[in-house]
């Protein structure tokens, strides 16, 4: 059974990625082949001797590169209690050693033959598995960099969503209805917003519980079925999910947001949203569908900005074993997303 590795996972750039996501190696191997072609390019003398410079290269490059990820895989856990900079230095250092050891043992396969010198054949192979190190590990210090604004974005945007007055004058008028005659409610509604406004303002973790975020979810229902009543319904299938698992921090409540806001909320007899969770092999799926009146105009663009910014979270957060697809038809609007499998460490 997969465990989080870690709660804050790949959201700091002075962080070192995790090589143990599918997504990383994909993206380590393409890098590595693309800067091998390149240099086979720069130091051949013609079209005809780049077949050449790729062979000797790619013979170094591939049992260095595969015998440095293996390792890497074994002690990510020690490197990610290094301080970034000591990470990279041991990084770099074991691709040197082993880049060392293979031209060595190689014998007369990795010795260039217009050279004798074969300290000086050593010397190039390293520097050039040590650059090839440093621009991988740059690439991804720059993505993380990049991709890391995402979660501040999307807590920023959930905060907007909070206090947008089409939710939040709502919501105070629905509870201002039934605050004399159902007095225990109005007070559980207003304990319900002010749980949506701390989850939305505080400084969560990227990965919590799953039992929360339906917590929170449910909250959100409670809250917008004060005025639509009826109309607004909402159906949890779970198989197999434990509360434990950990997904991303509010992923939830913004797409049941959007079905509500864009789905449920233009149509005058309402409607059910259908939530799914599924847990299949190492994968969490979910799926959330909700009917919608016929659309003949484009979505509204805040719809499009919520989504791309929980495309964006997975990417940062799961790379390519997360997966994001939406399915839009005449009356329905379907997410779904698949994840990987983690559980709460025992504590």
């Amino acid at each position: 059974m997969n465990e989080a590795r870690s709660i804050k996972q790949n959201t700091s750039p002075d962080m070192l990625p995790n090589f143990r996501n599918l997504g990383v190696t994909l993206r380590i191997l393409l890098i590595s082949s693309g800067l091998t072609l390149l240099q086979s390019l720069l130091l051949a003398n013609s079209w005809s001797d780049v077949p050449a410079h790729m062979m000797r290269a790619t013979s170094m490059l591939t049992p260095a590169l595969l015998s440095c990820l293996l390792i890497i895989w074994a002690i990510q856990p020690w490197l990610n209690r290094l301080p970034y900079r000591y990470g990279v230095l041991a990084i770099n250092t074991l691709a040197a050693i082993l880049t060392l050891s293979i031209y060595y043992a190689g014998g007369e396969l990795y010795r260039i033959a217009d050279r004798s010198n074969l300290y000086f054949d050593a010397m190039h192979y390293t520097l050039s598995s040590v650059l090839l190190c440093s621009i991988v590990l740059l690439y991804f210090h720059r993505r993380s960099f990049i991709l890391s604004h995402s979660l501040m974005e999307a807590r920023q945007q959930a905060l907007r969503a909070r206090i947008r007055p089409h939710f939040l004058f709502n919501t105070i008028n629905a509870v201002l209805s039934i605050v004399r005659a159902q007095p225990k409610q109005a007070e559980a509604a207003l304990q319900d917003m002010a749980d949506l406004f701390r989850a939305a303002m505080v400084d969560a973790q990227d990965l919590v519980p799953l039992r929360r975020e339906i917590e929170l979810s449910q909250q959100y229902i409670s809250l917008e079925q004060l005025r639509m009543g009826e109309r607004l319904r909402v159906v949890w299938q779970m198989h197999d999910v434990p509360g434990e698992v950990l997904i991303p921090h509010l992923l939830l409540q913004p797409l049941l947001e959007n079905a509500v806001y864009h789905g449920i909320e233009s149509l005058p007899q309402g409607g059910c949203i259908n939530i799914w969770l599924r847990h299949s092999g190492d994968k969490l799926r979910l799926k959330i569908e909700n009917p919608c009146a016929p659309r003949n105009a484009a979505p509204h663009s805040g719809n499009k900005m919520a989504l791309q910014n929980i495309r964006e979270r997975l990417a940062l957060l799961f790379d390519a074993e997360a997966r994001y697809q939406v399915e839009s038809g005449p009356d329905f609007y379907r997410v779904e997303i698949t994840m990987p499998y983690l559980k709460e460490k025992a504590k």
